[in-house]
């Protein structure tokens, strides 16, 4: 079985340890994003795993296909274009100091990859499954409709496509809402993944579930996941992840999923002592294609 990841990935530049931007005169370079670190997941579960993307011919580019490829992940279907290469910087969160992410990715490969960019077709081949995020959509008019045709065509060739609405607030800047797009996108998705901020502010879809008010009410959360299906009776399934965040180091994690019938939790983990919070939500992305695409191949 093949899954094939669509989106940006970036430059990641970081102060070490807990240190603040520039209270040291070193960043750490690293590569990252949310579709690549699905793939990646995927991979190092022993799937296999295709990444698809535009980056620009440079250097920069090979260090990242180089890296992608010892971690497993078929990076033929990354496409050279101009433009340059995406940068976020990150300042690591410690105790009740939050992390904080500056984005420097305008004007990005992807960001100006033109609709006939990607020969969808062929990446698509031999594949059975397609991850994308909510991110992609938000960077530009362009890759909006980018992502917009790689799920129409992922399902004409009867590709299960899976989307983490992923909202970001900071990169919704050219002239669209959220909404305007992602209630579109979502019409060729099969399985959802979300929290509560991305069903209200990618589906405008909101019940009164929140993660701030303390304990979580799960019976919000199951009318909450009841209510997308209602309104997007094509996809088949919604996982919602379920994250408490006692302090930049301490954070409780669960999550939930309904397929139409049952609604299911899991149960709840105490992750302490944390050493890098990005890419968490992702790492639940991966596992949760993994276990759905090996229980569905199980006898029932």
């Amino acid at each position: 079985m093949k899954v094939v990841t669509f989106g940006e990935i970036m430059l990641r530049l970081k102060p070490p340890g807990v240190d603040r931007f520039f209270q040291s005169p070193t960043l750490e370079a690293t590569f990252g994003g949310g579709e690549a670190n699905v793939a990646v997941s995927l991979a190092n579960y022993g799937m296999d795993a295709k990444f698809v993307t535009v980056l620009p011919d440079n250097d920069i580019t090979n260090a990242c296909v180089n890296q992608l490829r010892g971690f497993g992940v078929d990076t033929s279907g990354i496409v050279k274009g101009k433009g340059r290469f995406g940068i976020y910087y990150l300042e690591g969160g410690a105790n009740q100091r939050p992390s904080k992410v500056i984005y420097d990715r305008d004007y990005s490969a992807i960001s100006q990859a033109e609709i006939d960019a990607v020969d969808f077709k062929k990446a698509f081949d031999g594949a059975t499954w397609l991850h994308i995020t909510g991110i992609t959509p938000a960077i530009s008019e362009k890759s909006a409709a980018l992502s917009m045709k790689c799920v129409q065509t992922a399902k004409e060739m009867g590709l299960t496509v899976s989307c983490d609405l992923n909202y970001r607030k900071n990169l919704w800047k050219y002239g669209k809402e959220a909404k305007e797009v992602m209630r579109e996108l979502v019409k060729f998705v099969d399985v959802i993944i979300a929290n509560e901020e991305d069903c209200q502010k990618s589906l405008g879809i909101e019940n009164g579930a929140e993660v701030h008010s303390g304990a979580l009410d799960t019976q919000k959360y199951e009318m909450l996941a009841k209510e997308v299906l209602k309104q997007y009776p094509n996809a088949r399934q919604i996982a919602i992840t379920l994250r408490e965040s006692k302090s930049a180091n301490h954070n409780d994690w669960s999550a939930c999923i309904y397929d139409g019938k049952e609604f299911y939790l899991s149960k709840k983990y105490e992750i302490t002592n944390i050493v890098d919070r990005v890419g968490g939500g992702d790492s639940f992305g991966g596992g949760l294609i993994y276990g759905l695409l090996n229980y569905e191949t199980q006898p029932q």
